[in-house]
């Protein structure tokens, strides 16, 4: 070491050493391997090896910092910053040399594996380790005197200058290679997939890889545009899955692959179908083409996944509800006939048993239960309920037939999140009176303006938030009785409460076609709600416990629900409401997880075999534990954390409509 060598402290991670002056400043940091990013290799072409010199007297490193200890800003940067800017103070490490000691700091935006933090308040950081990176490389021209190939050449060039081993390399790059090499003057960037295989290849820089995240839900698909290199979400879309048209439920599905031969091959053509024409959606507004994306990780429930992979799903039909695999699994994209980049690939996140899917992998991967000593309740609110009980030392799961009532589909006035649909509700306990909010509205129906704020979309119906708080209201207001019964009394004290042949009806919108919640409505309710919250006590009979700590509402139902109502309603135990929050789709998330940090794959496959499964459908226990379910919030649990948040209303009993009693027993 000479006494020329200077000091140079790499921030935030205080990785030091010496180098001789003169040395380049990003190759002194990769050989202390502090994490600084660069797609093109040291030519001042993509501006991502941008750091800051700190200047001043650092006595705990021992060094004094100046600006002038780097070397003066050259043609590259300069050119650099005409094309794309560069900030106050902000240096390109590949194009400066070390003069003196330094203190460098290399900002967040520079960092390979860097964090991009989810904006909702519980949110976990995701790590930026994508499994599909960027690199541009110069490859040597051939002549007569080296008769190696284009592809070797490449591969050389790959080795020496970004320190990769052996390569494989599609058919598809293959094919374009030679055009270009030679459009790009032999300068190209290549796409390489899990550090062994070339993807993709473009002529010249270029700078951008992009990957899908997608949730396959029963109703509803979500998919996610990432930019795989800063980790941003460019673009979403969403859409109702196009399988509904064979059935609204999963069984109905794996009914009508069961009774129509070639079913199965319909629904899969209809969900690929939808993925293309999401993929040109979230492109287009992007303002990419679909063939730049090159990653795709799915998530789903089992039948959607083995829908997805044209898999007939009969055998998740019946007991064993067996699956043909549980493991996660890496494809091509093409072998799926999805119109992306040829060399895409498809990451499917592994299921954890025959009715609980990758889309509760993908919930578990975003809101990682495992690693809190709070026992955490984790629901994925949808058509089927995915349900994960457990804490960093133990963890089970199951899923519950929930049907899709909770959509809004099988009520008389549901109908799906729309412009017009009612999402809020509130009852006036001494008038019967509602007032609303719908959706595409800050307004409330009693409010001044409410009329004209929608008057293009009218009030159309009530979505899945909608029917939960209306409900829940309802038994708050003493409309309905603990059983759900809506009290025929009533409608001496209001108009709201009308006769309905046998039974009654609230209304929560009078008019020439008057929006109104039946019993029917009512019981079709309880049963969904009586069947998640069943699901969830066996999972807490098999833990020995009376309560959880933490609840998590999930899906994109999940999300939008008001939780405070979701438990009175009974949908979850009892539990401090403060505890109880929506995770949004976290479903979703855990794709967008996987889509962004390689190493969340290996984390949620571990995860998964942890997993103790459960299954519903053959515990003796679940019948009794959906009867008690059946009342609201629940016939038999006290909810004492819920009394003190909410002044919930004594036990009542319905009187009978005149007249009813009378038939009875007529008919007797």
């Amino acid at each position: 070491m000479s006494a020329k060598d200077a000091l140079v402290v790499f921030t935030p991670s205080g990785k030091r050493g010496r180098f001789p002056l003169g040395t380049q400043l990003l190759q002194a940091a990769r050989s202390l391997g502090v994490d600084i990013d660069s797609v093109c290799g040291g030519r001042a072409l993509c501006g991502r090896c941008q750091v800051l010199v700190m200047e001043g007297d650092f006595p705990k490193h021992g060094v004094s910092s100046q600006a002038a200890h780097l070397s003066a800003v050259n043609e590259a940067e300069q050119s650099f910053a005409r094309r794309r800017g560069l900030p106050a103070g902000h240096r390109l490490s590949c194009s400066t040399q070390i003069q003196g000691d330094l203190v460098i700091d290399v900002p967040a935006a520079s960092q390979v594996h860097r964090q991009v933090v989810r904006k909702a308040a519980d949110a976990r950081p995701i790590t930026l380790n994508p499994i599909v990176h960027l690199h541009y490389v110069e490859v040597r021209e051939p002549d007569m005197h080296d008769p190696s190939g284009d592809l070797q050449r490449l591969l050389a060039a790959l080795q020496r200058e970004w320190d990769f081993g052996p390569l494989r390399c599609d058919l598809a790059v293959l094919q374009q290679l030679q055009s270009a090499l030679r459009k790009g003057q032999w300068r190209v960037t290549v796409a390489v997939h899990a550090g062994t295989q070339i993807i993709a290849i473009w002529p010249g820089f270029h700078e951008h890889a992009y990957g899908l995240a997608v949730d396959i839900g029963s109703t509803t698909i979500a998919a996610h545009l990432c930019d795989l290199e800063s980790g941003e979400v460019v673009a979403s879309s969403g859409s109702m899955n196009p399988q509904i048209r064979f059935g609204e439920d999963l069984m109905s599905r794996v009914s009508y692959s069961m009774m129509h031969p070639g079913g199965a091959q319909q629904m899969t053509e209809a969900v690929r179908a939808a993925l293309n024409t999401l993929a040109a959606e979230v492109a287009r507004e992007a303002k990419i083409a679909p063939t730049d994306i090159l990653e795709l990780t799915v998530v789903g429930n089992p039948i959607m996944h083995h829908l997805l992979l044209g898999i007939d799903p009969v055998e998740l039909g019946g007991a064993p509800f067996a699956l043909a695999s549980d493991s996660a699994l890496e494809l091509g994209a093409g072998e799926l006939g999805l119109a992306l980049h040829p060399g895409a690939r498809l990451y499917i996140l592994p299921c954890v048993a025959g009715h609980v899917g990758a889309d509760t992998a993908g919930m578990m991967l975003a809101e990682r239960p495992d690693l809190s000593d709070k026992l955490t309740l984790l629901v994925d609110v949808g058509t089927n309920a995915e349900i994960v009980l457990g804490n960093r030392e133990r963890l089970l799961a199951c899923s519950s037939p929930t049907g899709p009532a909770f959509e809004g589909a099988q009520i008389s006035c549901g109908q799906r999140a729309a412009p017009g649909a009612i999402e809020r509700v509130r009852i006036d306990p001494a008038t019967l009176a509602a007032k609303f909010k719908v959706i595409g509205s800050d307004l409330w129906s009693d409010e001044p303006g409410f009329d004209a704020a929608v008057a293009r979309t009218g009030v159309t119906g009530i979505c899945g938030s909608g029917i939960i708080e209306v409900i829940a209201e309802m038994y708050l207001a003493g409309i309905i009785t603990q059983d759900g019964v809506i009290d025929g009394a009533l409608a001496a004290r209001s108009e709201r409460i009308v006769a309905t042949g046998r039974t009654f009806a609230y209304t929560v919108l009078p008019g020439a076609l008057p929006l109104q919640v039946t019993q029917n409505d009512v019981r079709a309710i309880q049963l969904a709600k009586a069947a998640l919250r069943a699901g969830v006590q066996l999972l807490m009979d098999r833990l020995n416990t009376e309560r959880v700590e933490r609840i998590r509402l999930a899906g994109a139902f999940g999300s939008h629900i008001d939780v405070k109502y979701a438990m009175i309603l009974g949908m979850i135990p009892d539990c401090d409401l403060a505890q109880v929050l929506s995770a949004g789709n976290a479903a979703g998330t855990g794709a967008r997880i996987a889509l962004l940090d390689r190493e969340s794959r290996h984390t949620i496959e571990e995860l998964v075999r942890r997993v103790e499964k459960i299954e519903t459908a053959i515990e003796p226990k679940f019948q009794a534990h959906f009867v008690e379910a059946m009342g609201i919030p629940h016939s038999s649990e006290p909810y004492t954390l819920l009394r003190q948040a909410v002044p919930l209303p004594p036990v009542k009993v319905a009187a009978p409509r005149v007249g009813v009693r009378a038939r009875r027993r007529a008919g007797s």
